[in-house]
């Protein structure tokens, strides 16, 4: 390393060293704050993203026209481009969300013992979040906005094609704070785009960061659960399935499966593999692969699922467990829901599955045993989404196992601690 950037790297680590100190400090304050000045601040927020809509889509020209001049796909350009419906759809995101019950403060279970303790168990902020994720500007109001609800300082680091249009939404959410009267450090950006800076959030800045939350990219993700040493809520991939049952209603799995890949191919509730019931392949295959198809969707299927369409593309082992986030879907013919779920299993990241069937017994089989964050019968894998299940934005769909399972939302950025109330006893 040359003096040079011997130098940066000593002036990042400072930069971030001070952001992390500002956060807990931050968050100190926030923890006490009422519901009301919270809500007051979310819905300050809105009206500045609204006031500052110009500002925020000339941003995101520059960062659009940056990305198209290095080539990125149009799927990477979709996520990353705002306008005016979406600058709006951020707006009212904010607002629902200071709708939502604040959860600092419930109780969510109490008793009394023998002994007269009476135990309450009750939920807290965490303290300070850092969220590191790629070019989705509205992560970036979702996440300021969610963690400030729940009482946490949030540190922010989007991707670098996104660097002007988080820069001038982060504006907005601070002005939203100030407007309220809250600490204006509750939500902070990382004011370079050098890479380094990620490394210093996952090493939790000094023992300043709780949670780390990643939402990008496999690559982005799979860095951040080998290198952090504070807690990750994160999933590596959304390869999601829709199995179409040999008791689906052909125009409902039809209609399930285009939407669930073709609303939006960029998101990770996007159907990835469509795996269809070899005894009900003679009514459903052809209509549904030929639907997806005449729909704009490359299919990289089988050797009978390219029976059934000439337009049908080979499939290779490695599409059973690819991420396309485009408008590409792999199929394949199993004998069953039995060799669904072994497949999901086998292939699948534990994200989003969804059965289409008239049959409950088999839906219900398939429901139990999949083991995935969300599972779902007769519906688009694109509902898995914190808004569309009623708890507001959300930050990302978490796969783990603890603490947090499926979208991240106000509830999943709170921890609890146990309040005991006593009248002078002692323990022998």
């Amino acid at each position: 390393m040359s003096l040079a950037e011997e130098t940066a790297t000593q002036t990042i680590a400072a930069t971030m060293a001070e952001l992390g100190q500002r956060a807990r400090d931050a968050a100190s304050r926030l923890a006490q704050a009422p519901a009301e000045a919270k809500n007051a601040a979310l819905r300050a927020m809105a009206a500045a993203i609204r006031a500052d809509c110009p500002h925020i889509l000339a941003a995101n020209a520059r960062d659009l026209e940056r990305a198209e001049a290095s080539g990125r796909p149009a799927a990477f350009l979709d996520r990353l481009r705002l306008d005016r419906e979406r600058v709006e759809a951020m707006a009212r995101g904010i607002e629902a969300i200071a709708e939502l019950p604040d959860p600092v403060g419930e109780v969510t279970a109490e008793w009394t013992r023998p002994n007269g303790l009476r135990i309450a168990r009750t939920r807290t902020p965490i303290g300070v979040i850092g969220i590191v994720y790629e070019s989705r500007p509205n992560v970036t109001a979702d996440a300021g906005a969610l963690c400030m609800k729940a009482g946490n300082a949030v540190i922010l680091r989007g991707g670098s094609d996104s660097f002007a249009s988080s820069e001038a939404i982060v504006a907005c959410l601070r002005a939203g704070l100030a407007e309220a009267g809250l600490p204006e450090a509750a939500i902070q950006m990382v004011p370079t785009a050098d890479r380094s800076a990620v490394g210093f959030m996952l090493e939790g800045l000094g023992g300043t960061i709780d949670l780390i939350v990643p939402r990008g990219g496999k690559s982005l993700v799979a860095r951040v659960q080998t290198e952090a040493r504070v807690p990750v809520f994160a999933h590596l991939e959304g390869i999601c399935h829709v199995y179409v049952d040999r008791d689906a209603d052909a125009d409902m799995a039809r209609e399930i499966v285009v939407n669930a890949k073709m609303r939006r191919t960029g998101i990770c509730g996007a159907a990835e593999t469509l795996l269809v019931d070899r005894a009900g392949a003679d009514r459903h295959l052809a209509g549904l692969v030929g639907a997806l198809i005449d729909a704009g969707c490359e299919v990289r299927g089988d050797s009978e699922v390219q029976a059934a369409d000439p337009r049908v593309v080979p499939a290779s082992e490695e599409d059973w467990s690819t991420e396309y986030l485009d408008r590409i879907i792999a199929a394949h013919v199993v004998d069953g829901v039995d060799e669904a779920i072994a497949h999901i299993a086998r292939y699948g990241s534990q994200h989003t599955e969804s059965i289409v069937t008239q049959n409950t017994e088999t839906a219900d089989r398939f429901l139990t045993s999949v083991d995935s964050a969300i599972v779902l019968h007769n519906a688009s894998t694109q509902f898995a989404d914190g808004g569309e299940f009623g708890m507001g934005a959300e930050i990302g769909i978490a796969t783990g196992k603890l603490h947090a399972r499926g979208p991240v939302g106000l509830e999943q950025l709170t921890s609890f601690k146990y309040i005991v109330r006593g009248s002078g006893q002692t323990r022998s």
